[in-house]
């Protein structure tokens, strides 16, 4: 059985060489052995006056991220020495690595330019309940620096009926909730922003449209061209390979009507597993870490398997 905790004493280390330049988080060297996880877990020890919504936008990560990876932890006051997860770890999406992929169910986008073997990784707010953002394949159809904002008829009316009533445009400024830049879709209504708020990144707060940290927006407006394609996803559990270890990550799914039952996500993982290609008869699965893993919805990827090639391997390594 394999444990299922981070391998801290290796995050620690990478954790002092990632801390110190803080942009190189966002861009991640793909996987050399052709595997599907980038990235190490880190962990940091909070100052008092920390929150999980700060350390989110220093360290790039979203809200509900630090909270699943951090149970039992208070999100905005954990306390002075307290050890909090950063869960920058990722098992890559299981679609083409081309172009933008926003996976819904993890509220992150990954970029993957054309020209050079790297990842970029942000977080996202997306749409909340009523307003949910949606799946599909489409493309950037414009880029837009410093935009206003005209919205539609149906947040006007739903802003009136609260007794906050909106103009029919906001210039640019503190005030536009689309921040300093925006892409558009080829899907009619549905943009990439920055934000005039920072708290929402991470979580699902938007009428649909997908949110950035403004310094995010506008480092992806530096690399991303006008006809970049963008797969938006919802999969909660993704699976990948790493030096021929099987990983499973499972994140929280996004529920707009009744609760789903863990019978029902048990099922979703066992549907992820008899999908996917790398899963074959030469792997031993642990199926009491798959449950564990699938109940703890924390974000992480962890072991769940290994090839009985790399068990070959180790045994000839060790005699």
């Amino acid at each position: 059985m394999f444990m299922r905790v981070p391998s801290f004493a290796c995050c620690l280390s990478l954790a002092a060489l990632l801390l110190g330049a803080r942009s190189e988080a966002l861009e991640l060297p793909m996987p050399t052995d052709d595997g599907d996880v980038v990235g190490q877990v880190q962990v940091i020890q909070a100052k008092y006056e920390d929150t999980f919504a700060d350390l989110g936008e220093r360290y790039d990560l979203g809200y509900l991220e630090l909270v699943a990876a951090n149970p039992g932890v208070d999100p905005w006051l954990p306390g002075e020495g307290t050890e909090v997860v950063l869960p920058t770890r990722y098992i890559l999406p299981a679609v083409p690595r081309e172009g933008i992929v926003i996976n819904l169910a993890e509220y992150r986008m990954y970029y993957f330019p054309k020209d050079r073997d790297v990842v970029h990784t942000y977080p996202l707010g997306i749409g909340r309940e009523g307003w949910s953002s949606p799946v599909a394949v489409t493309r950037i159809t414009a880029k837009t620096p410093n935009p206003a904002w005209y919205p539609p008829q149906s947040i006007r009316d739903e802003h009136a009926a609260n007794g906050d009533p909106l103009p029919r445009v906001v210039p640019p400024g503190p005030d536009n909730p689309l921040g300093p830049f925006k892409f558009n879709l080829s899907l009619p209504s549905y943009l990439i922003h920055g934000s005039n708020k920072k708290f929402g990144i991470g979580m699902r707060v938007s009428h649909g449209c997908f949110r950035m940290y403004n310094q995010h927006v506008l480092a992806l407006a530096e690399m991303v061209p006008v006809g970049t394609p963008v797969r938006i996803i919802n999969e909660p559990y993704k699976l990948g390979l790493s030096n021929g270890k099987l990983y499973l990550e499972a994140h929280a799914p996004l529920e707009d009507d009744e609760p789903i039952s863990l019978t029902e996500k048990h099922a979703a993982v066992v549907n992820t597993l008899l999908n996917h290609d790398q899963v074959t008869a030469s792997l031993r699965l642990d199926w009491e870490m798959i449950r564990d893993i699938v109940a703890a919805e924390d974000g992480l990827p962890v072991q769940i398997a290994e090839s009985s090639e790399a068990l070959a391997s180790q045994f000839e390594t060790a005699f």
